[in-house]
């Protein structure tokens, strides 16, 4: 045991603690590690949904790699942090082929921006939208991340004007540069992207009815013709989350409106279906609706018309009515649209325009909510202010215009729909003046409280409203099928993105190097010790005998 003891003396009697001493300090010094939080937020991930086996949205969530901006990536290690308005379509595309990541800084207020840049905003919307894309993707409107982005964007343009002025530094200058400056990582953990399969999409149905005692028995029994109006609610676009609601609170203004009327003076029976499920779906929960009640009820069969709503609170001063096969004189639906025309009129520059369109069975998704009518032979139209269904605002997530502007125009549009089902309803001219006023007048105040409803998943305002108005209220739900199924939706929407102050790659090894260095130098002094000492000795001692 002593003799153990003496050994690990020795140990300590050589050289090897004084390279400890020396080394060790500088070591934790340099070792200490160099990585500081510079922000930590929440982020939202772009959309991820599957239709028809067709796969669209980002599909993957892990991220840890360092980020660049629009000018200075080049490889799928890095990371991409740009603003939104300042990414190309060409630059996404390309991004999407070969970055690592993308994390993207949403404006605040589109409504300021120029029409320009509104239409470039919808458009790359639009294309990131109609594809998969294979790298995660991420959304912020932190401010925060300006800061960041004008850090990783400095050194570009310092490096373009230098070259613009026909100045170049030195090699040395540049290695210095490049090790001296800061960069960032990007670390998003601890989310999935697995498919929810228990999602579902809700559809609620109500009925407006006669309240006279023995006018109406059963669903069956009643003889009065039947309108259905329908609308959907939109729960994700780009990002998942509630978007404007537009044409469900015109939906639910007509339901409030016409209950109060149409209770007195019953000619039809008006029934109001809400779809959680737009365009971007293939409008999969109408099409659960009809493959449901189509066969169990023959009146459903024999509506003299389907009103569906989309994008009808859009900047624009027409109403488009969209059929997939134009209404012959006479009809039912010729009708309506001659007297909306007529109705329409009333209100300065509004006019009311019908387009054409027939249902291409080759494509996987279709143009608007009234084709899944008329796939059934029953006479559909949709009423938006887009002429064509491929606008790129039809689905976008920014609000374009200010929201009292907004409000006036759904205004508007609610008044010519309501006054336009009404004189058709009860056969009044539509030329005669206004039928809703008074208590019943259609005003911002009026619309104003559904534009805040939210999806059944999240509260029961809607199902509410449709049981305080209406009777026969059911919901029933779309779910995915096990084996094959229409559609897919995605777990995991927010996320928590941290962004570190770190040191470039170059720096670790410069660090590499001079650690290597400088115990190199200590090493040798240490080693050669006896034979500096002895050569200084023999100049000092030379010197003592010159003198």
């Amino acid at each position: 045991m002593f003799e153990d003891a003496d050994n690990f003396a020795d140990f300590f009697r050589g050289g090897l603690p004084y390279y400890l001493l020396i080394t060790l300090p500088i070591l934790i010094l340099c070792s200490s590690n160099p990585v500081l939080a510079a922000s930590e937020f929440g982020v939202q991930r772009m959309a991820q949904f599957d239709v028809h086996g067709t796969p669209y949205g980002c599909r993957a969530s892990a991220l840890n790699l360092e980020a660049k901006s629009l000018y200075t990536w080049q490889t799928s290690r890095h990371c991409i942090v740009a603003r939104f308005q300042d990414m190309t379509i060409d630059q996404f595309r390309e991004i999407r082929a070969k970055a690592g990541g993308l994390v993207i800084r949403l404006p605040e207020d589109t409504a300021q921006l120029s029409l320009e840049e509104k239409q470039h905003i919808h458009l790359l919307e639009q294309a990131m939208m109609a594809q998969e894309i294979s790298i995660p993707v991420y959304f912020s409107r932190n401010p925060k991340l300006d800061e960041i982005i004008n850090d990783i964007t400095k050194t570009t343009t310092v490096s373009a004007q230098q070259k613009s002025s026909q100045q170049r530094e030195s090699a040395i200058s540049e290695i210095l540069g490049s090790i001296s400056a800061n960069g960032y990582q990007i670390v998003v953990s601890g989310t999935s992207h697995n498919p929810n399969k228990q999602s579902k999409i809700p559809i609620i149905q109500g009925e407006l009815t006669p309240s006279g005692a023995g006018k109406l028995k059963t669903d069956g029994d009643s003889k009065l013709p039947l309108i259905i109006l329908t609308a959907h609610l939109d729960t994700f676009g780009l990002v998942n989350g509630p978007l404007p609601n537009g044409d469900v609170a015109a939906l639910l203004t007509l339901v409030e409106l016409f209950s109060k009327l149409h209770a007195s003076i019953p000619k039809y029976r008006l029934m109001f279906l809400i779809s959680e499920s737009g365009s971007l779906l293939n409008f999969q929960g109408m099409k659960k609706w009809l493959d449901t009640n189509l066969d169990e009820n023959v009146q459903i069969q024999q509506a003299e018309f389907v009103v569906c709503l989309d994008s009808i609170a859009k900047m624009s001063d027409s109403i488009f009515m969209h059929v997939s096969k134009p209404p012959k004189e006479g009809t039912a639906m010729n009708g309506f649209y001659r007297t909306l025309k007529t109705v329409a009129q009333r209100y300065g520059n509004y006019t009311v325009e019908g387009v054409h369109k027939k249902i291409n069975l080759a494509d996987t998704l279709l143009a608007w909510e009234h084709e899944r009518f008329s796939m059934k032979r029953m006479p559909a139209f949709t009423l938006s202010n887009l002429k064509s269904h491929k606008d790129p605002v039809r689905n976008t997530i920014f609000a374009d215009e200010d929201p009292e502007e907004q409000l006036d125009r759904l205004e508007t549009n609610v008044k010519i729909l309501a006054e336009s089902l009404a004189a058709y309803i009860y056969q009044l001219p539509a030329e005669g003046g206004e039928i809703f006023t008074g208590t019943m007048a259609i005003t911002k105040d009026t619309i104003r409280p559904w534009l805040q409803v939210r999806s059944t998943q999240q509260n029961n305002d809607l199902k509410g409203a449709f049981e305080k108005y209406l009777k026969n209220v059911k919901q029933i739900h779309e779910k995915p099928d096990a084996r094959e199924p229409d559609f897919m939706l995605y777990d995991e929407r927010d996320a928590l993105l941290n962004i570190y102050n770190v040191k470039p790659a170059v720096f670790d090894l410069f660090l590499t190097f001079m650690i290597v260095a400088y115990l190199a130098v200590i090493y040798f002094a240490i080693f050669y010790f006896p034979k500096l000492y002895t050569f200084v000795c023999r100049l000092t001692v030379s010197k003592t005998k010159v003198n």
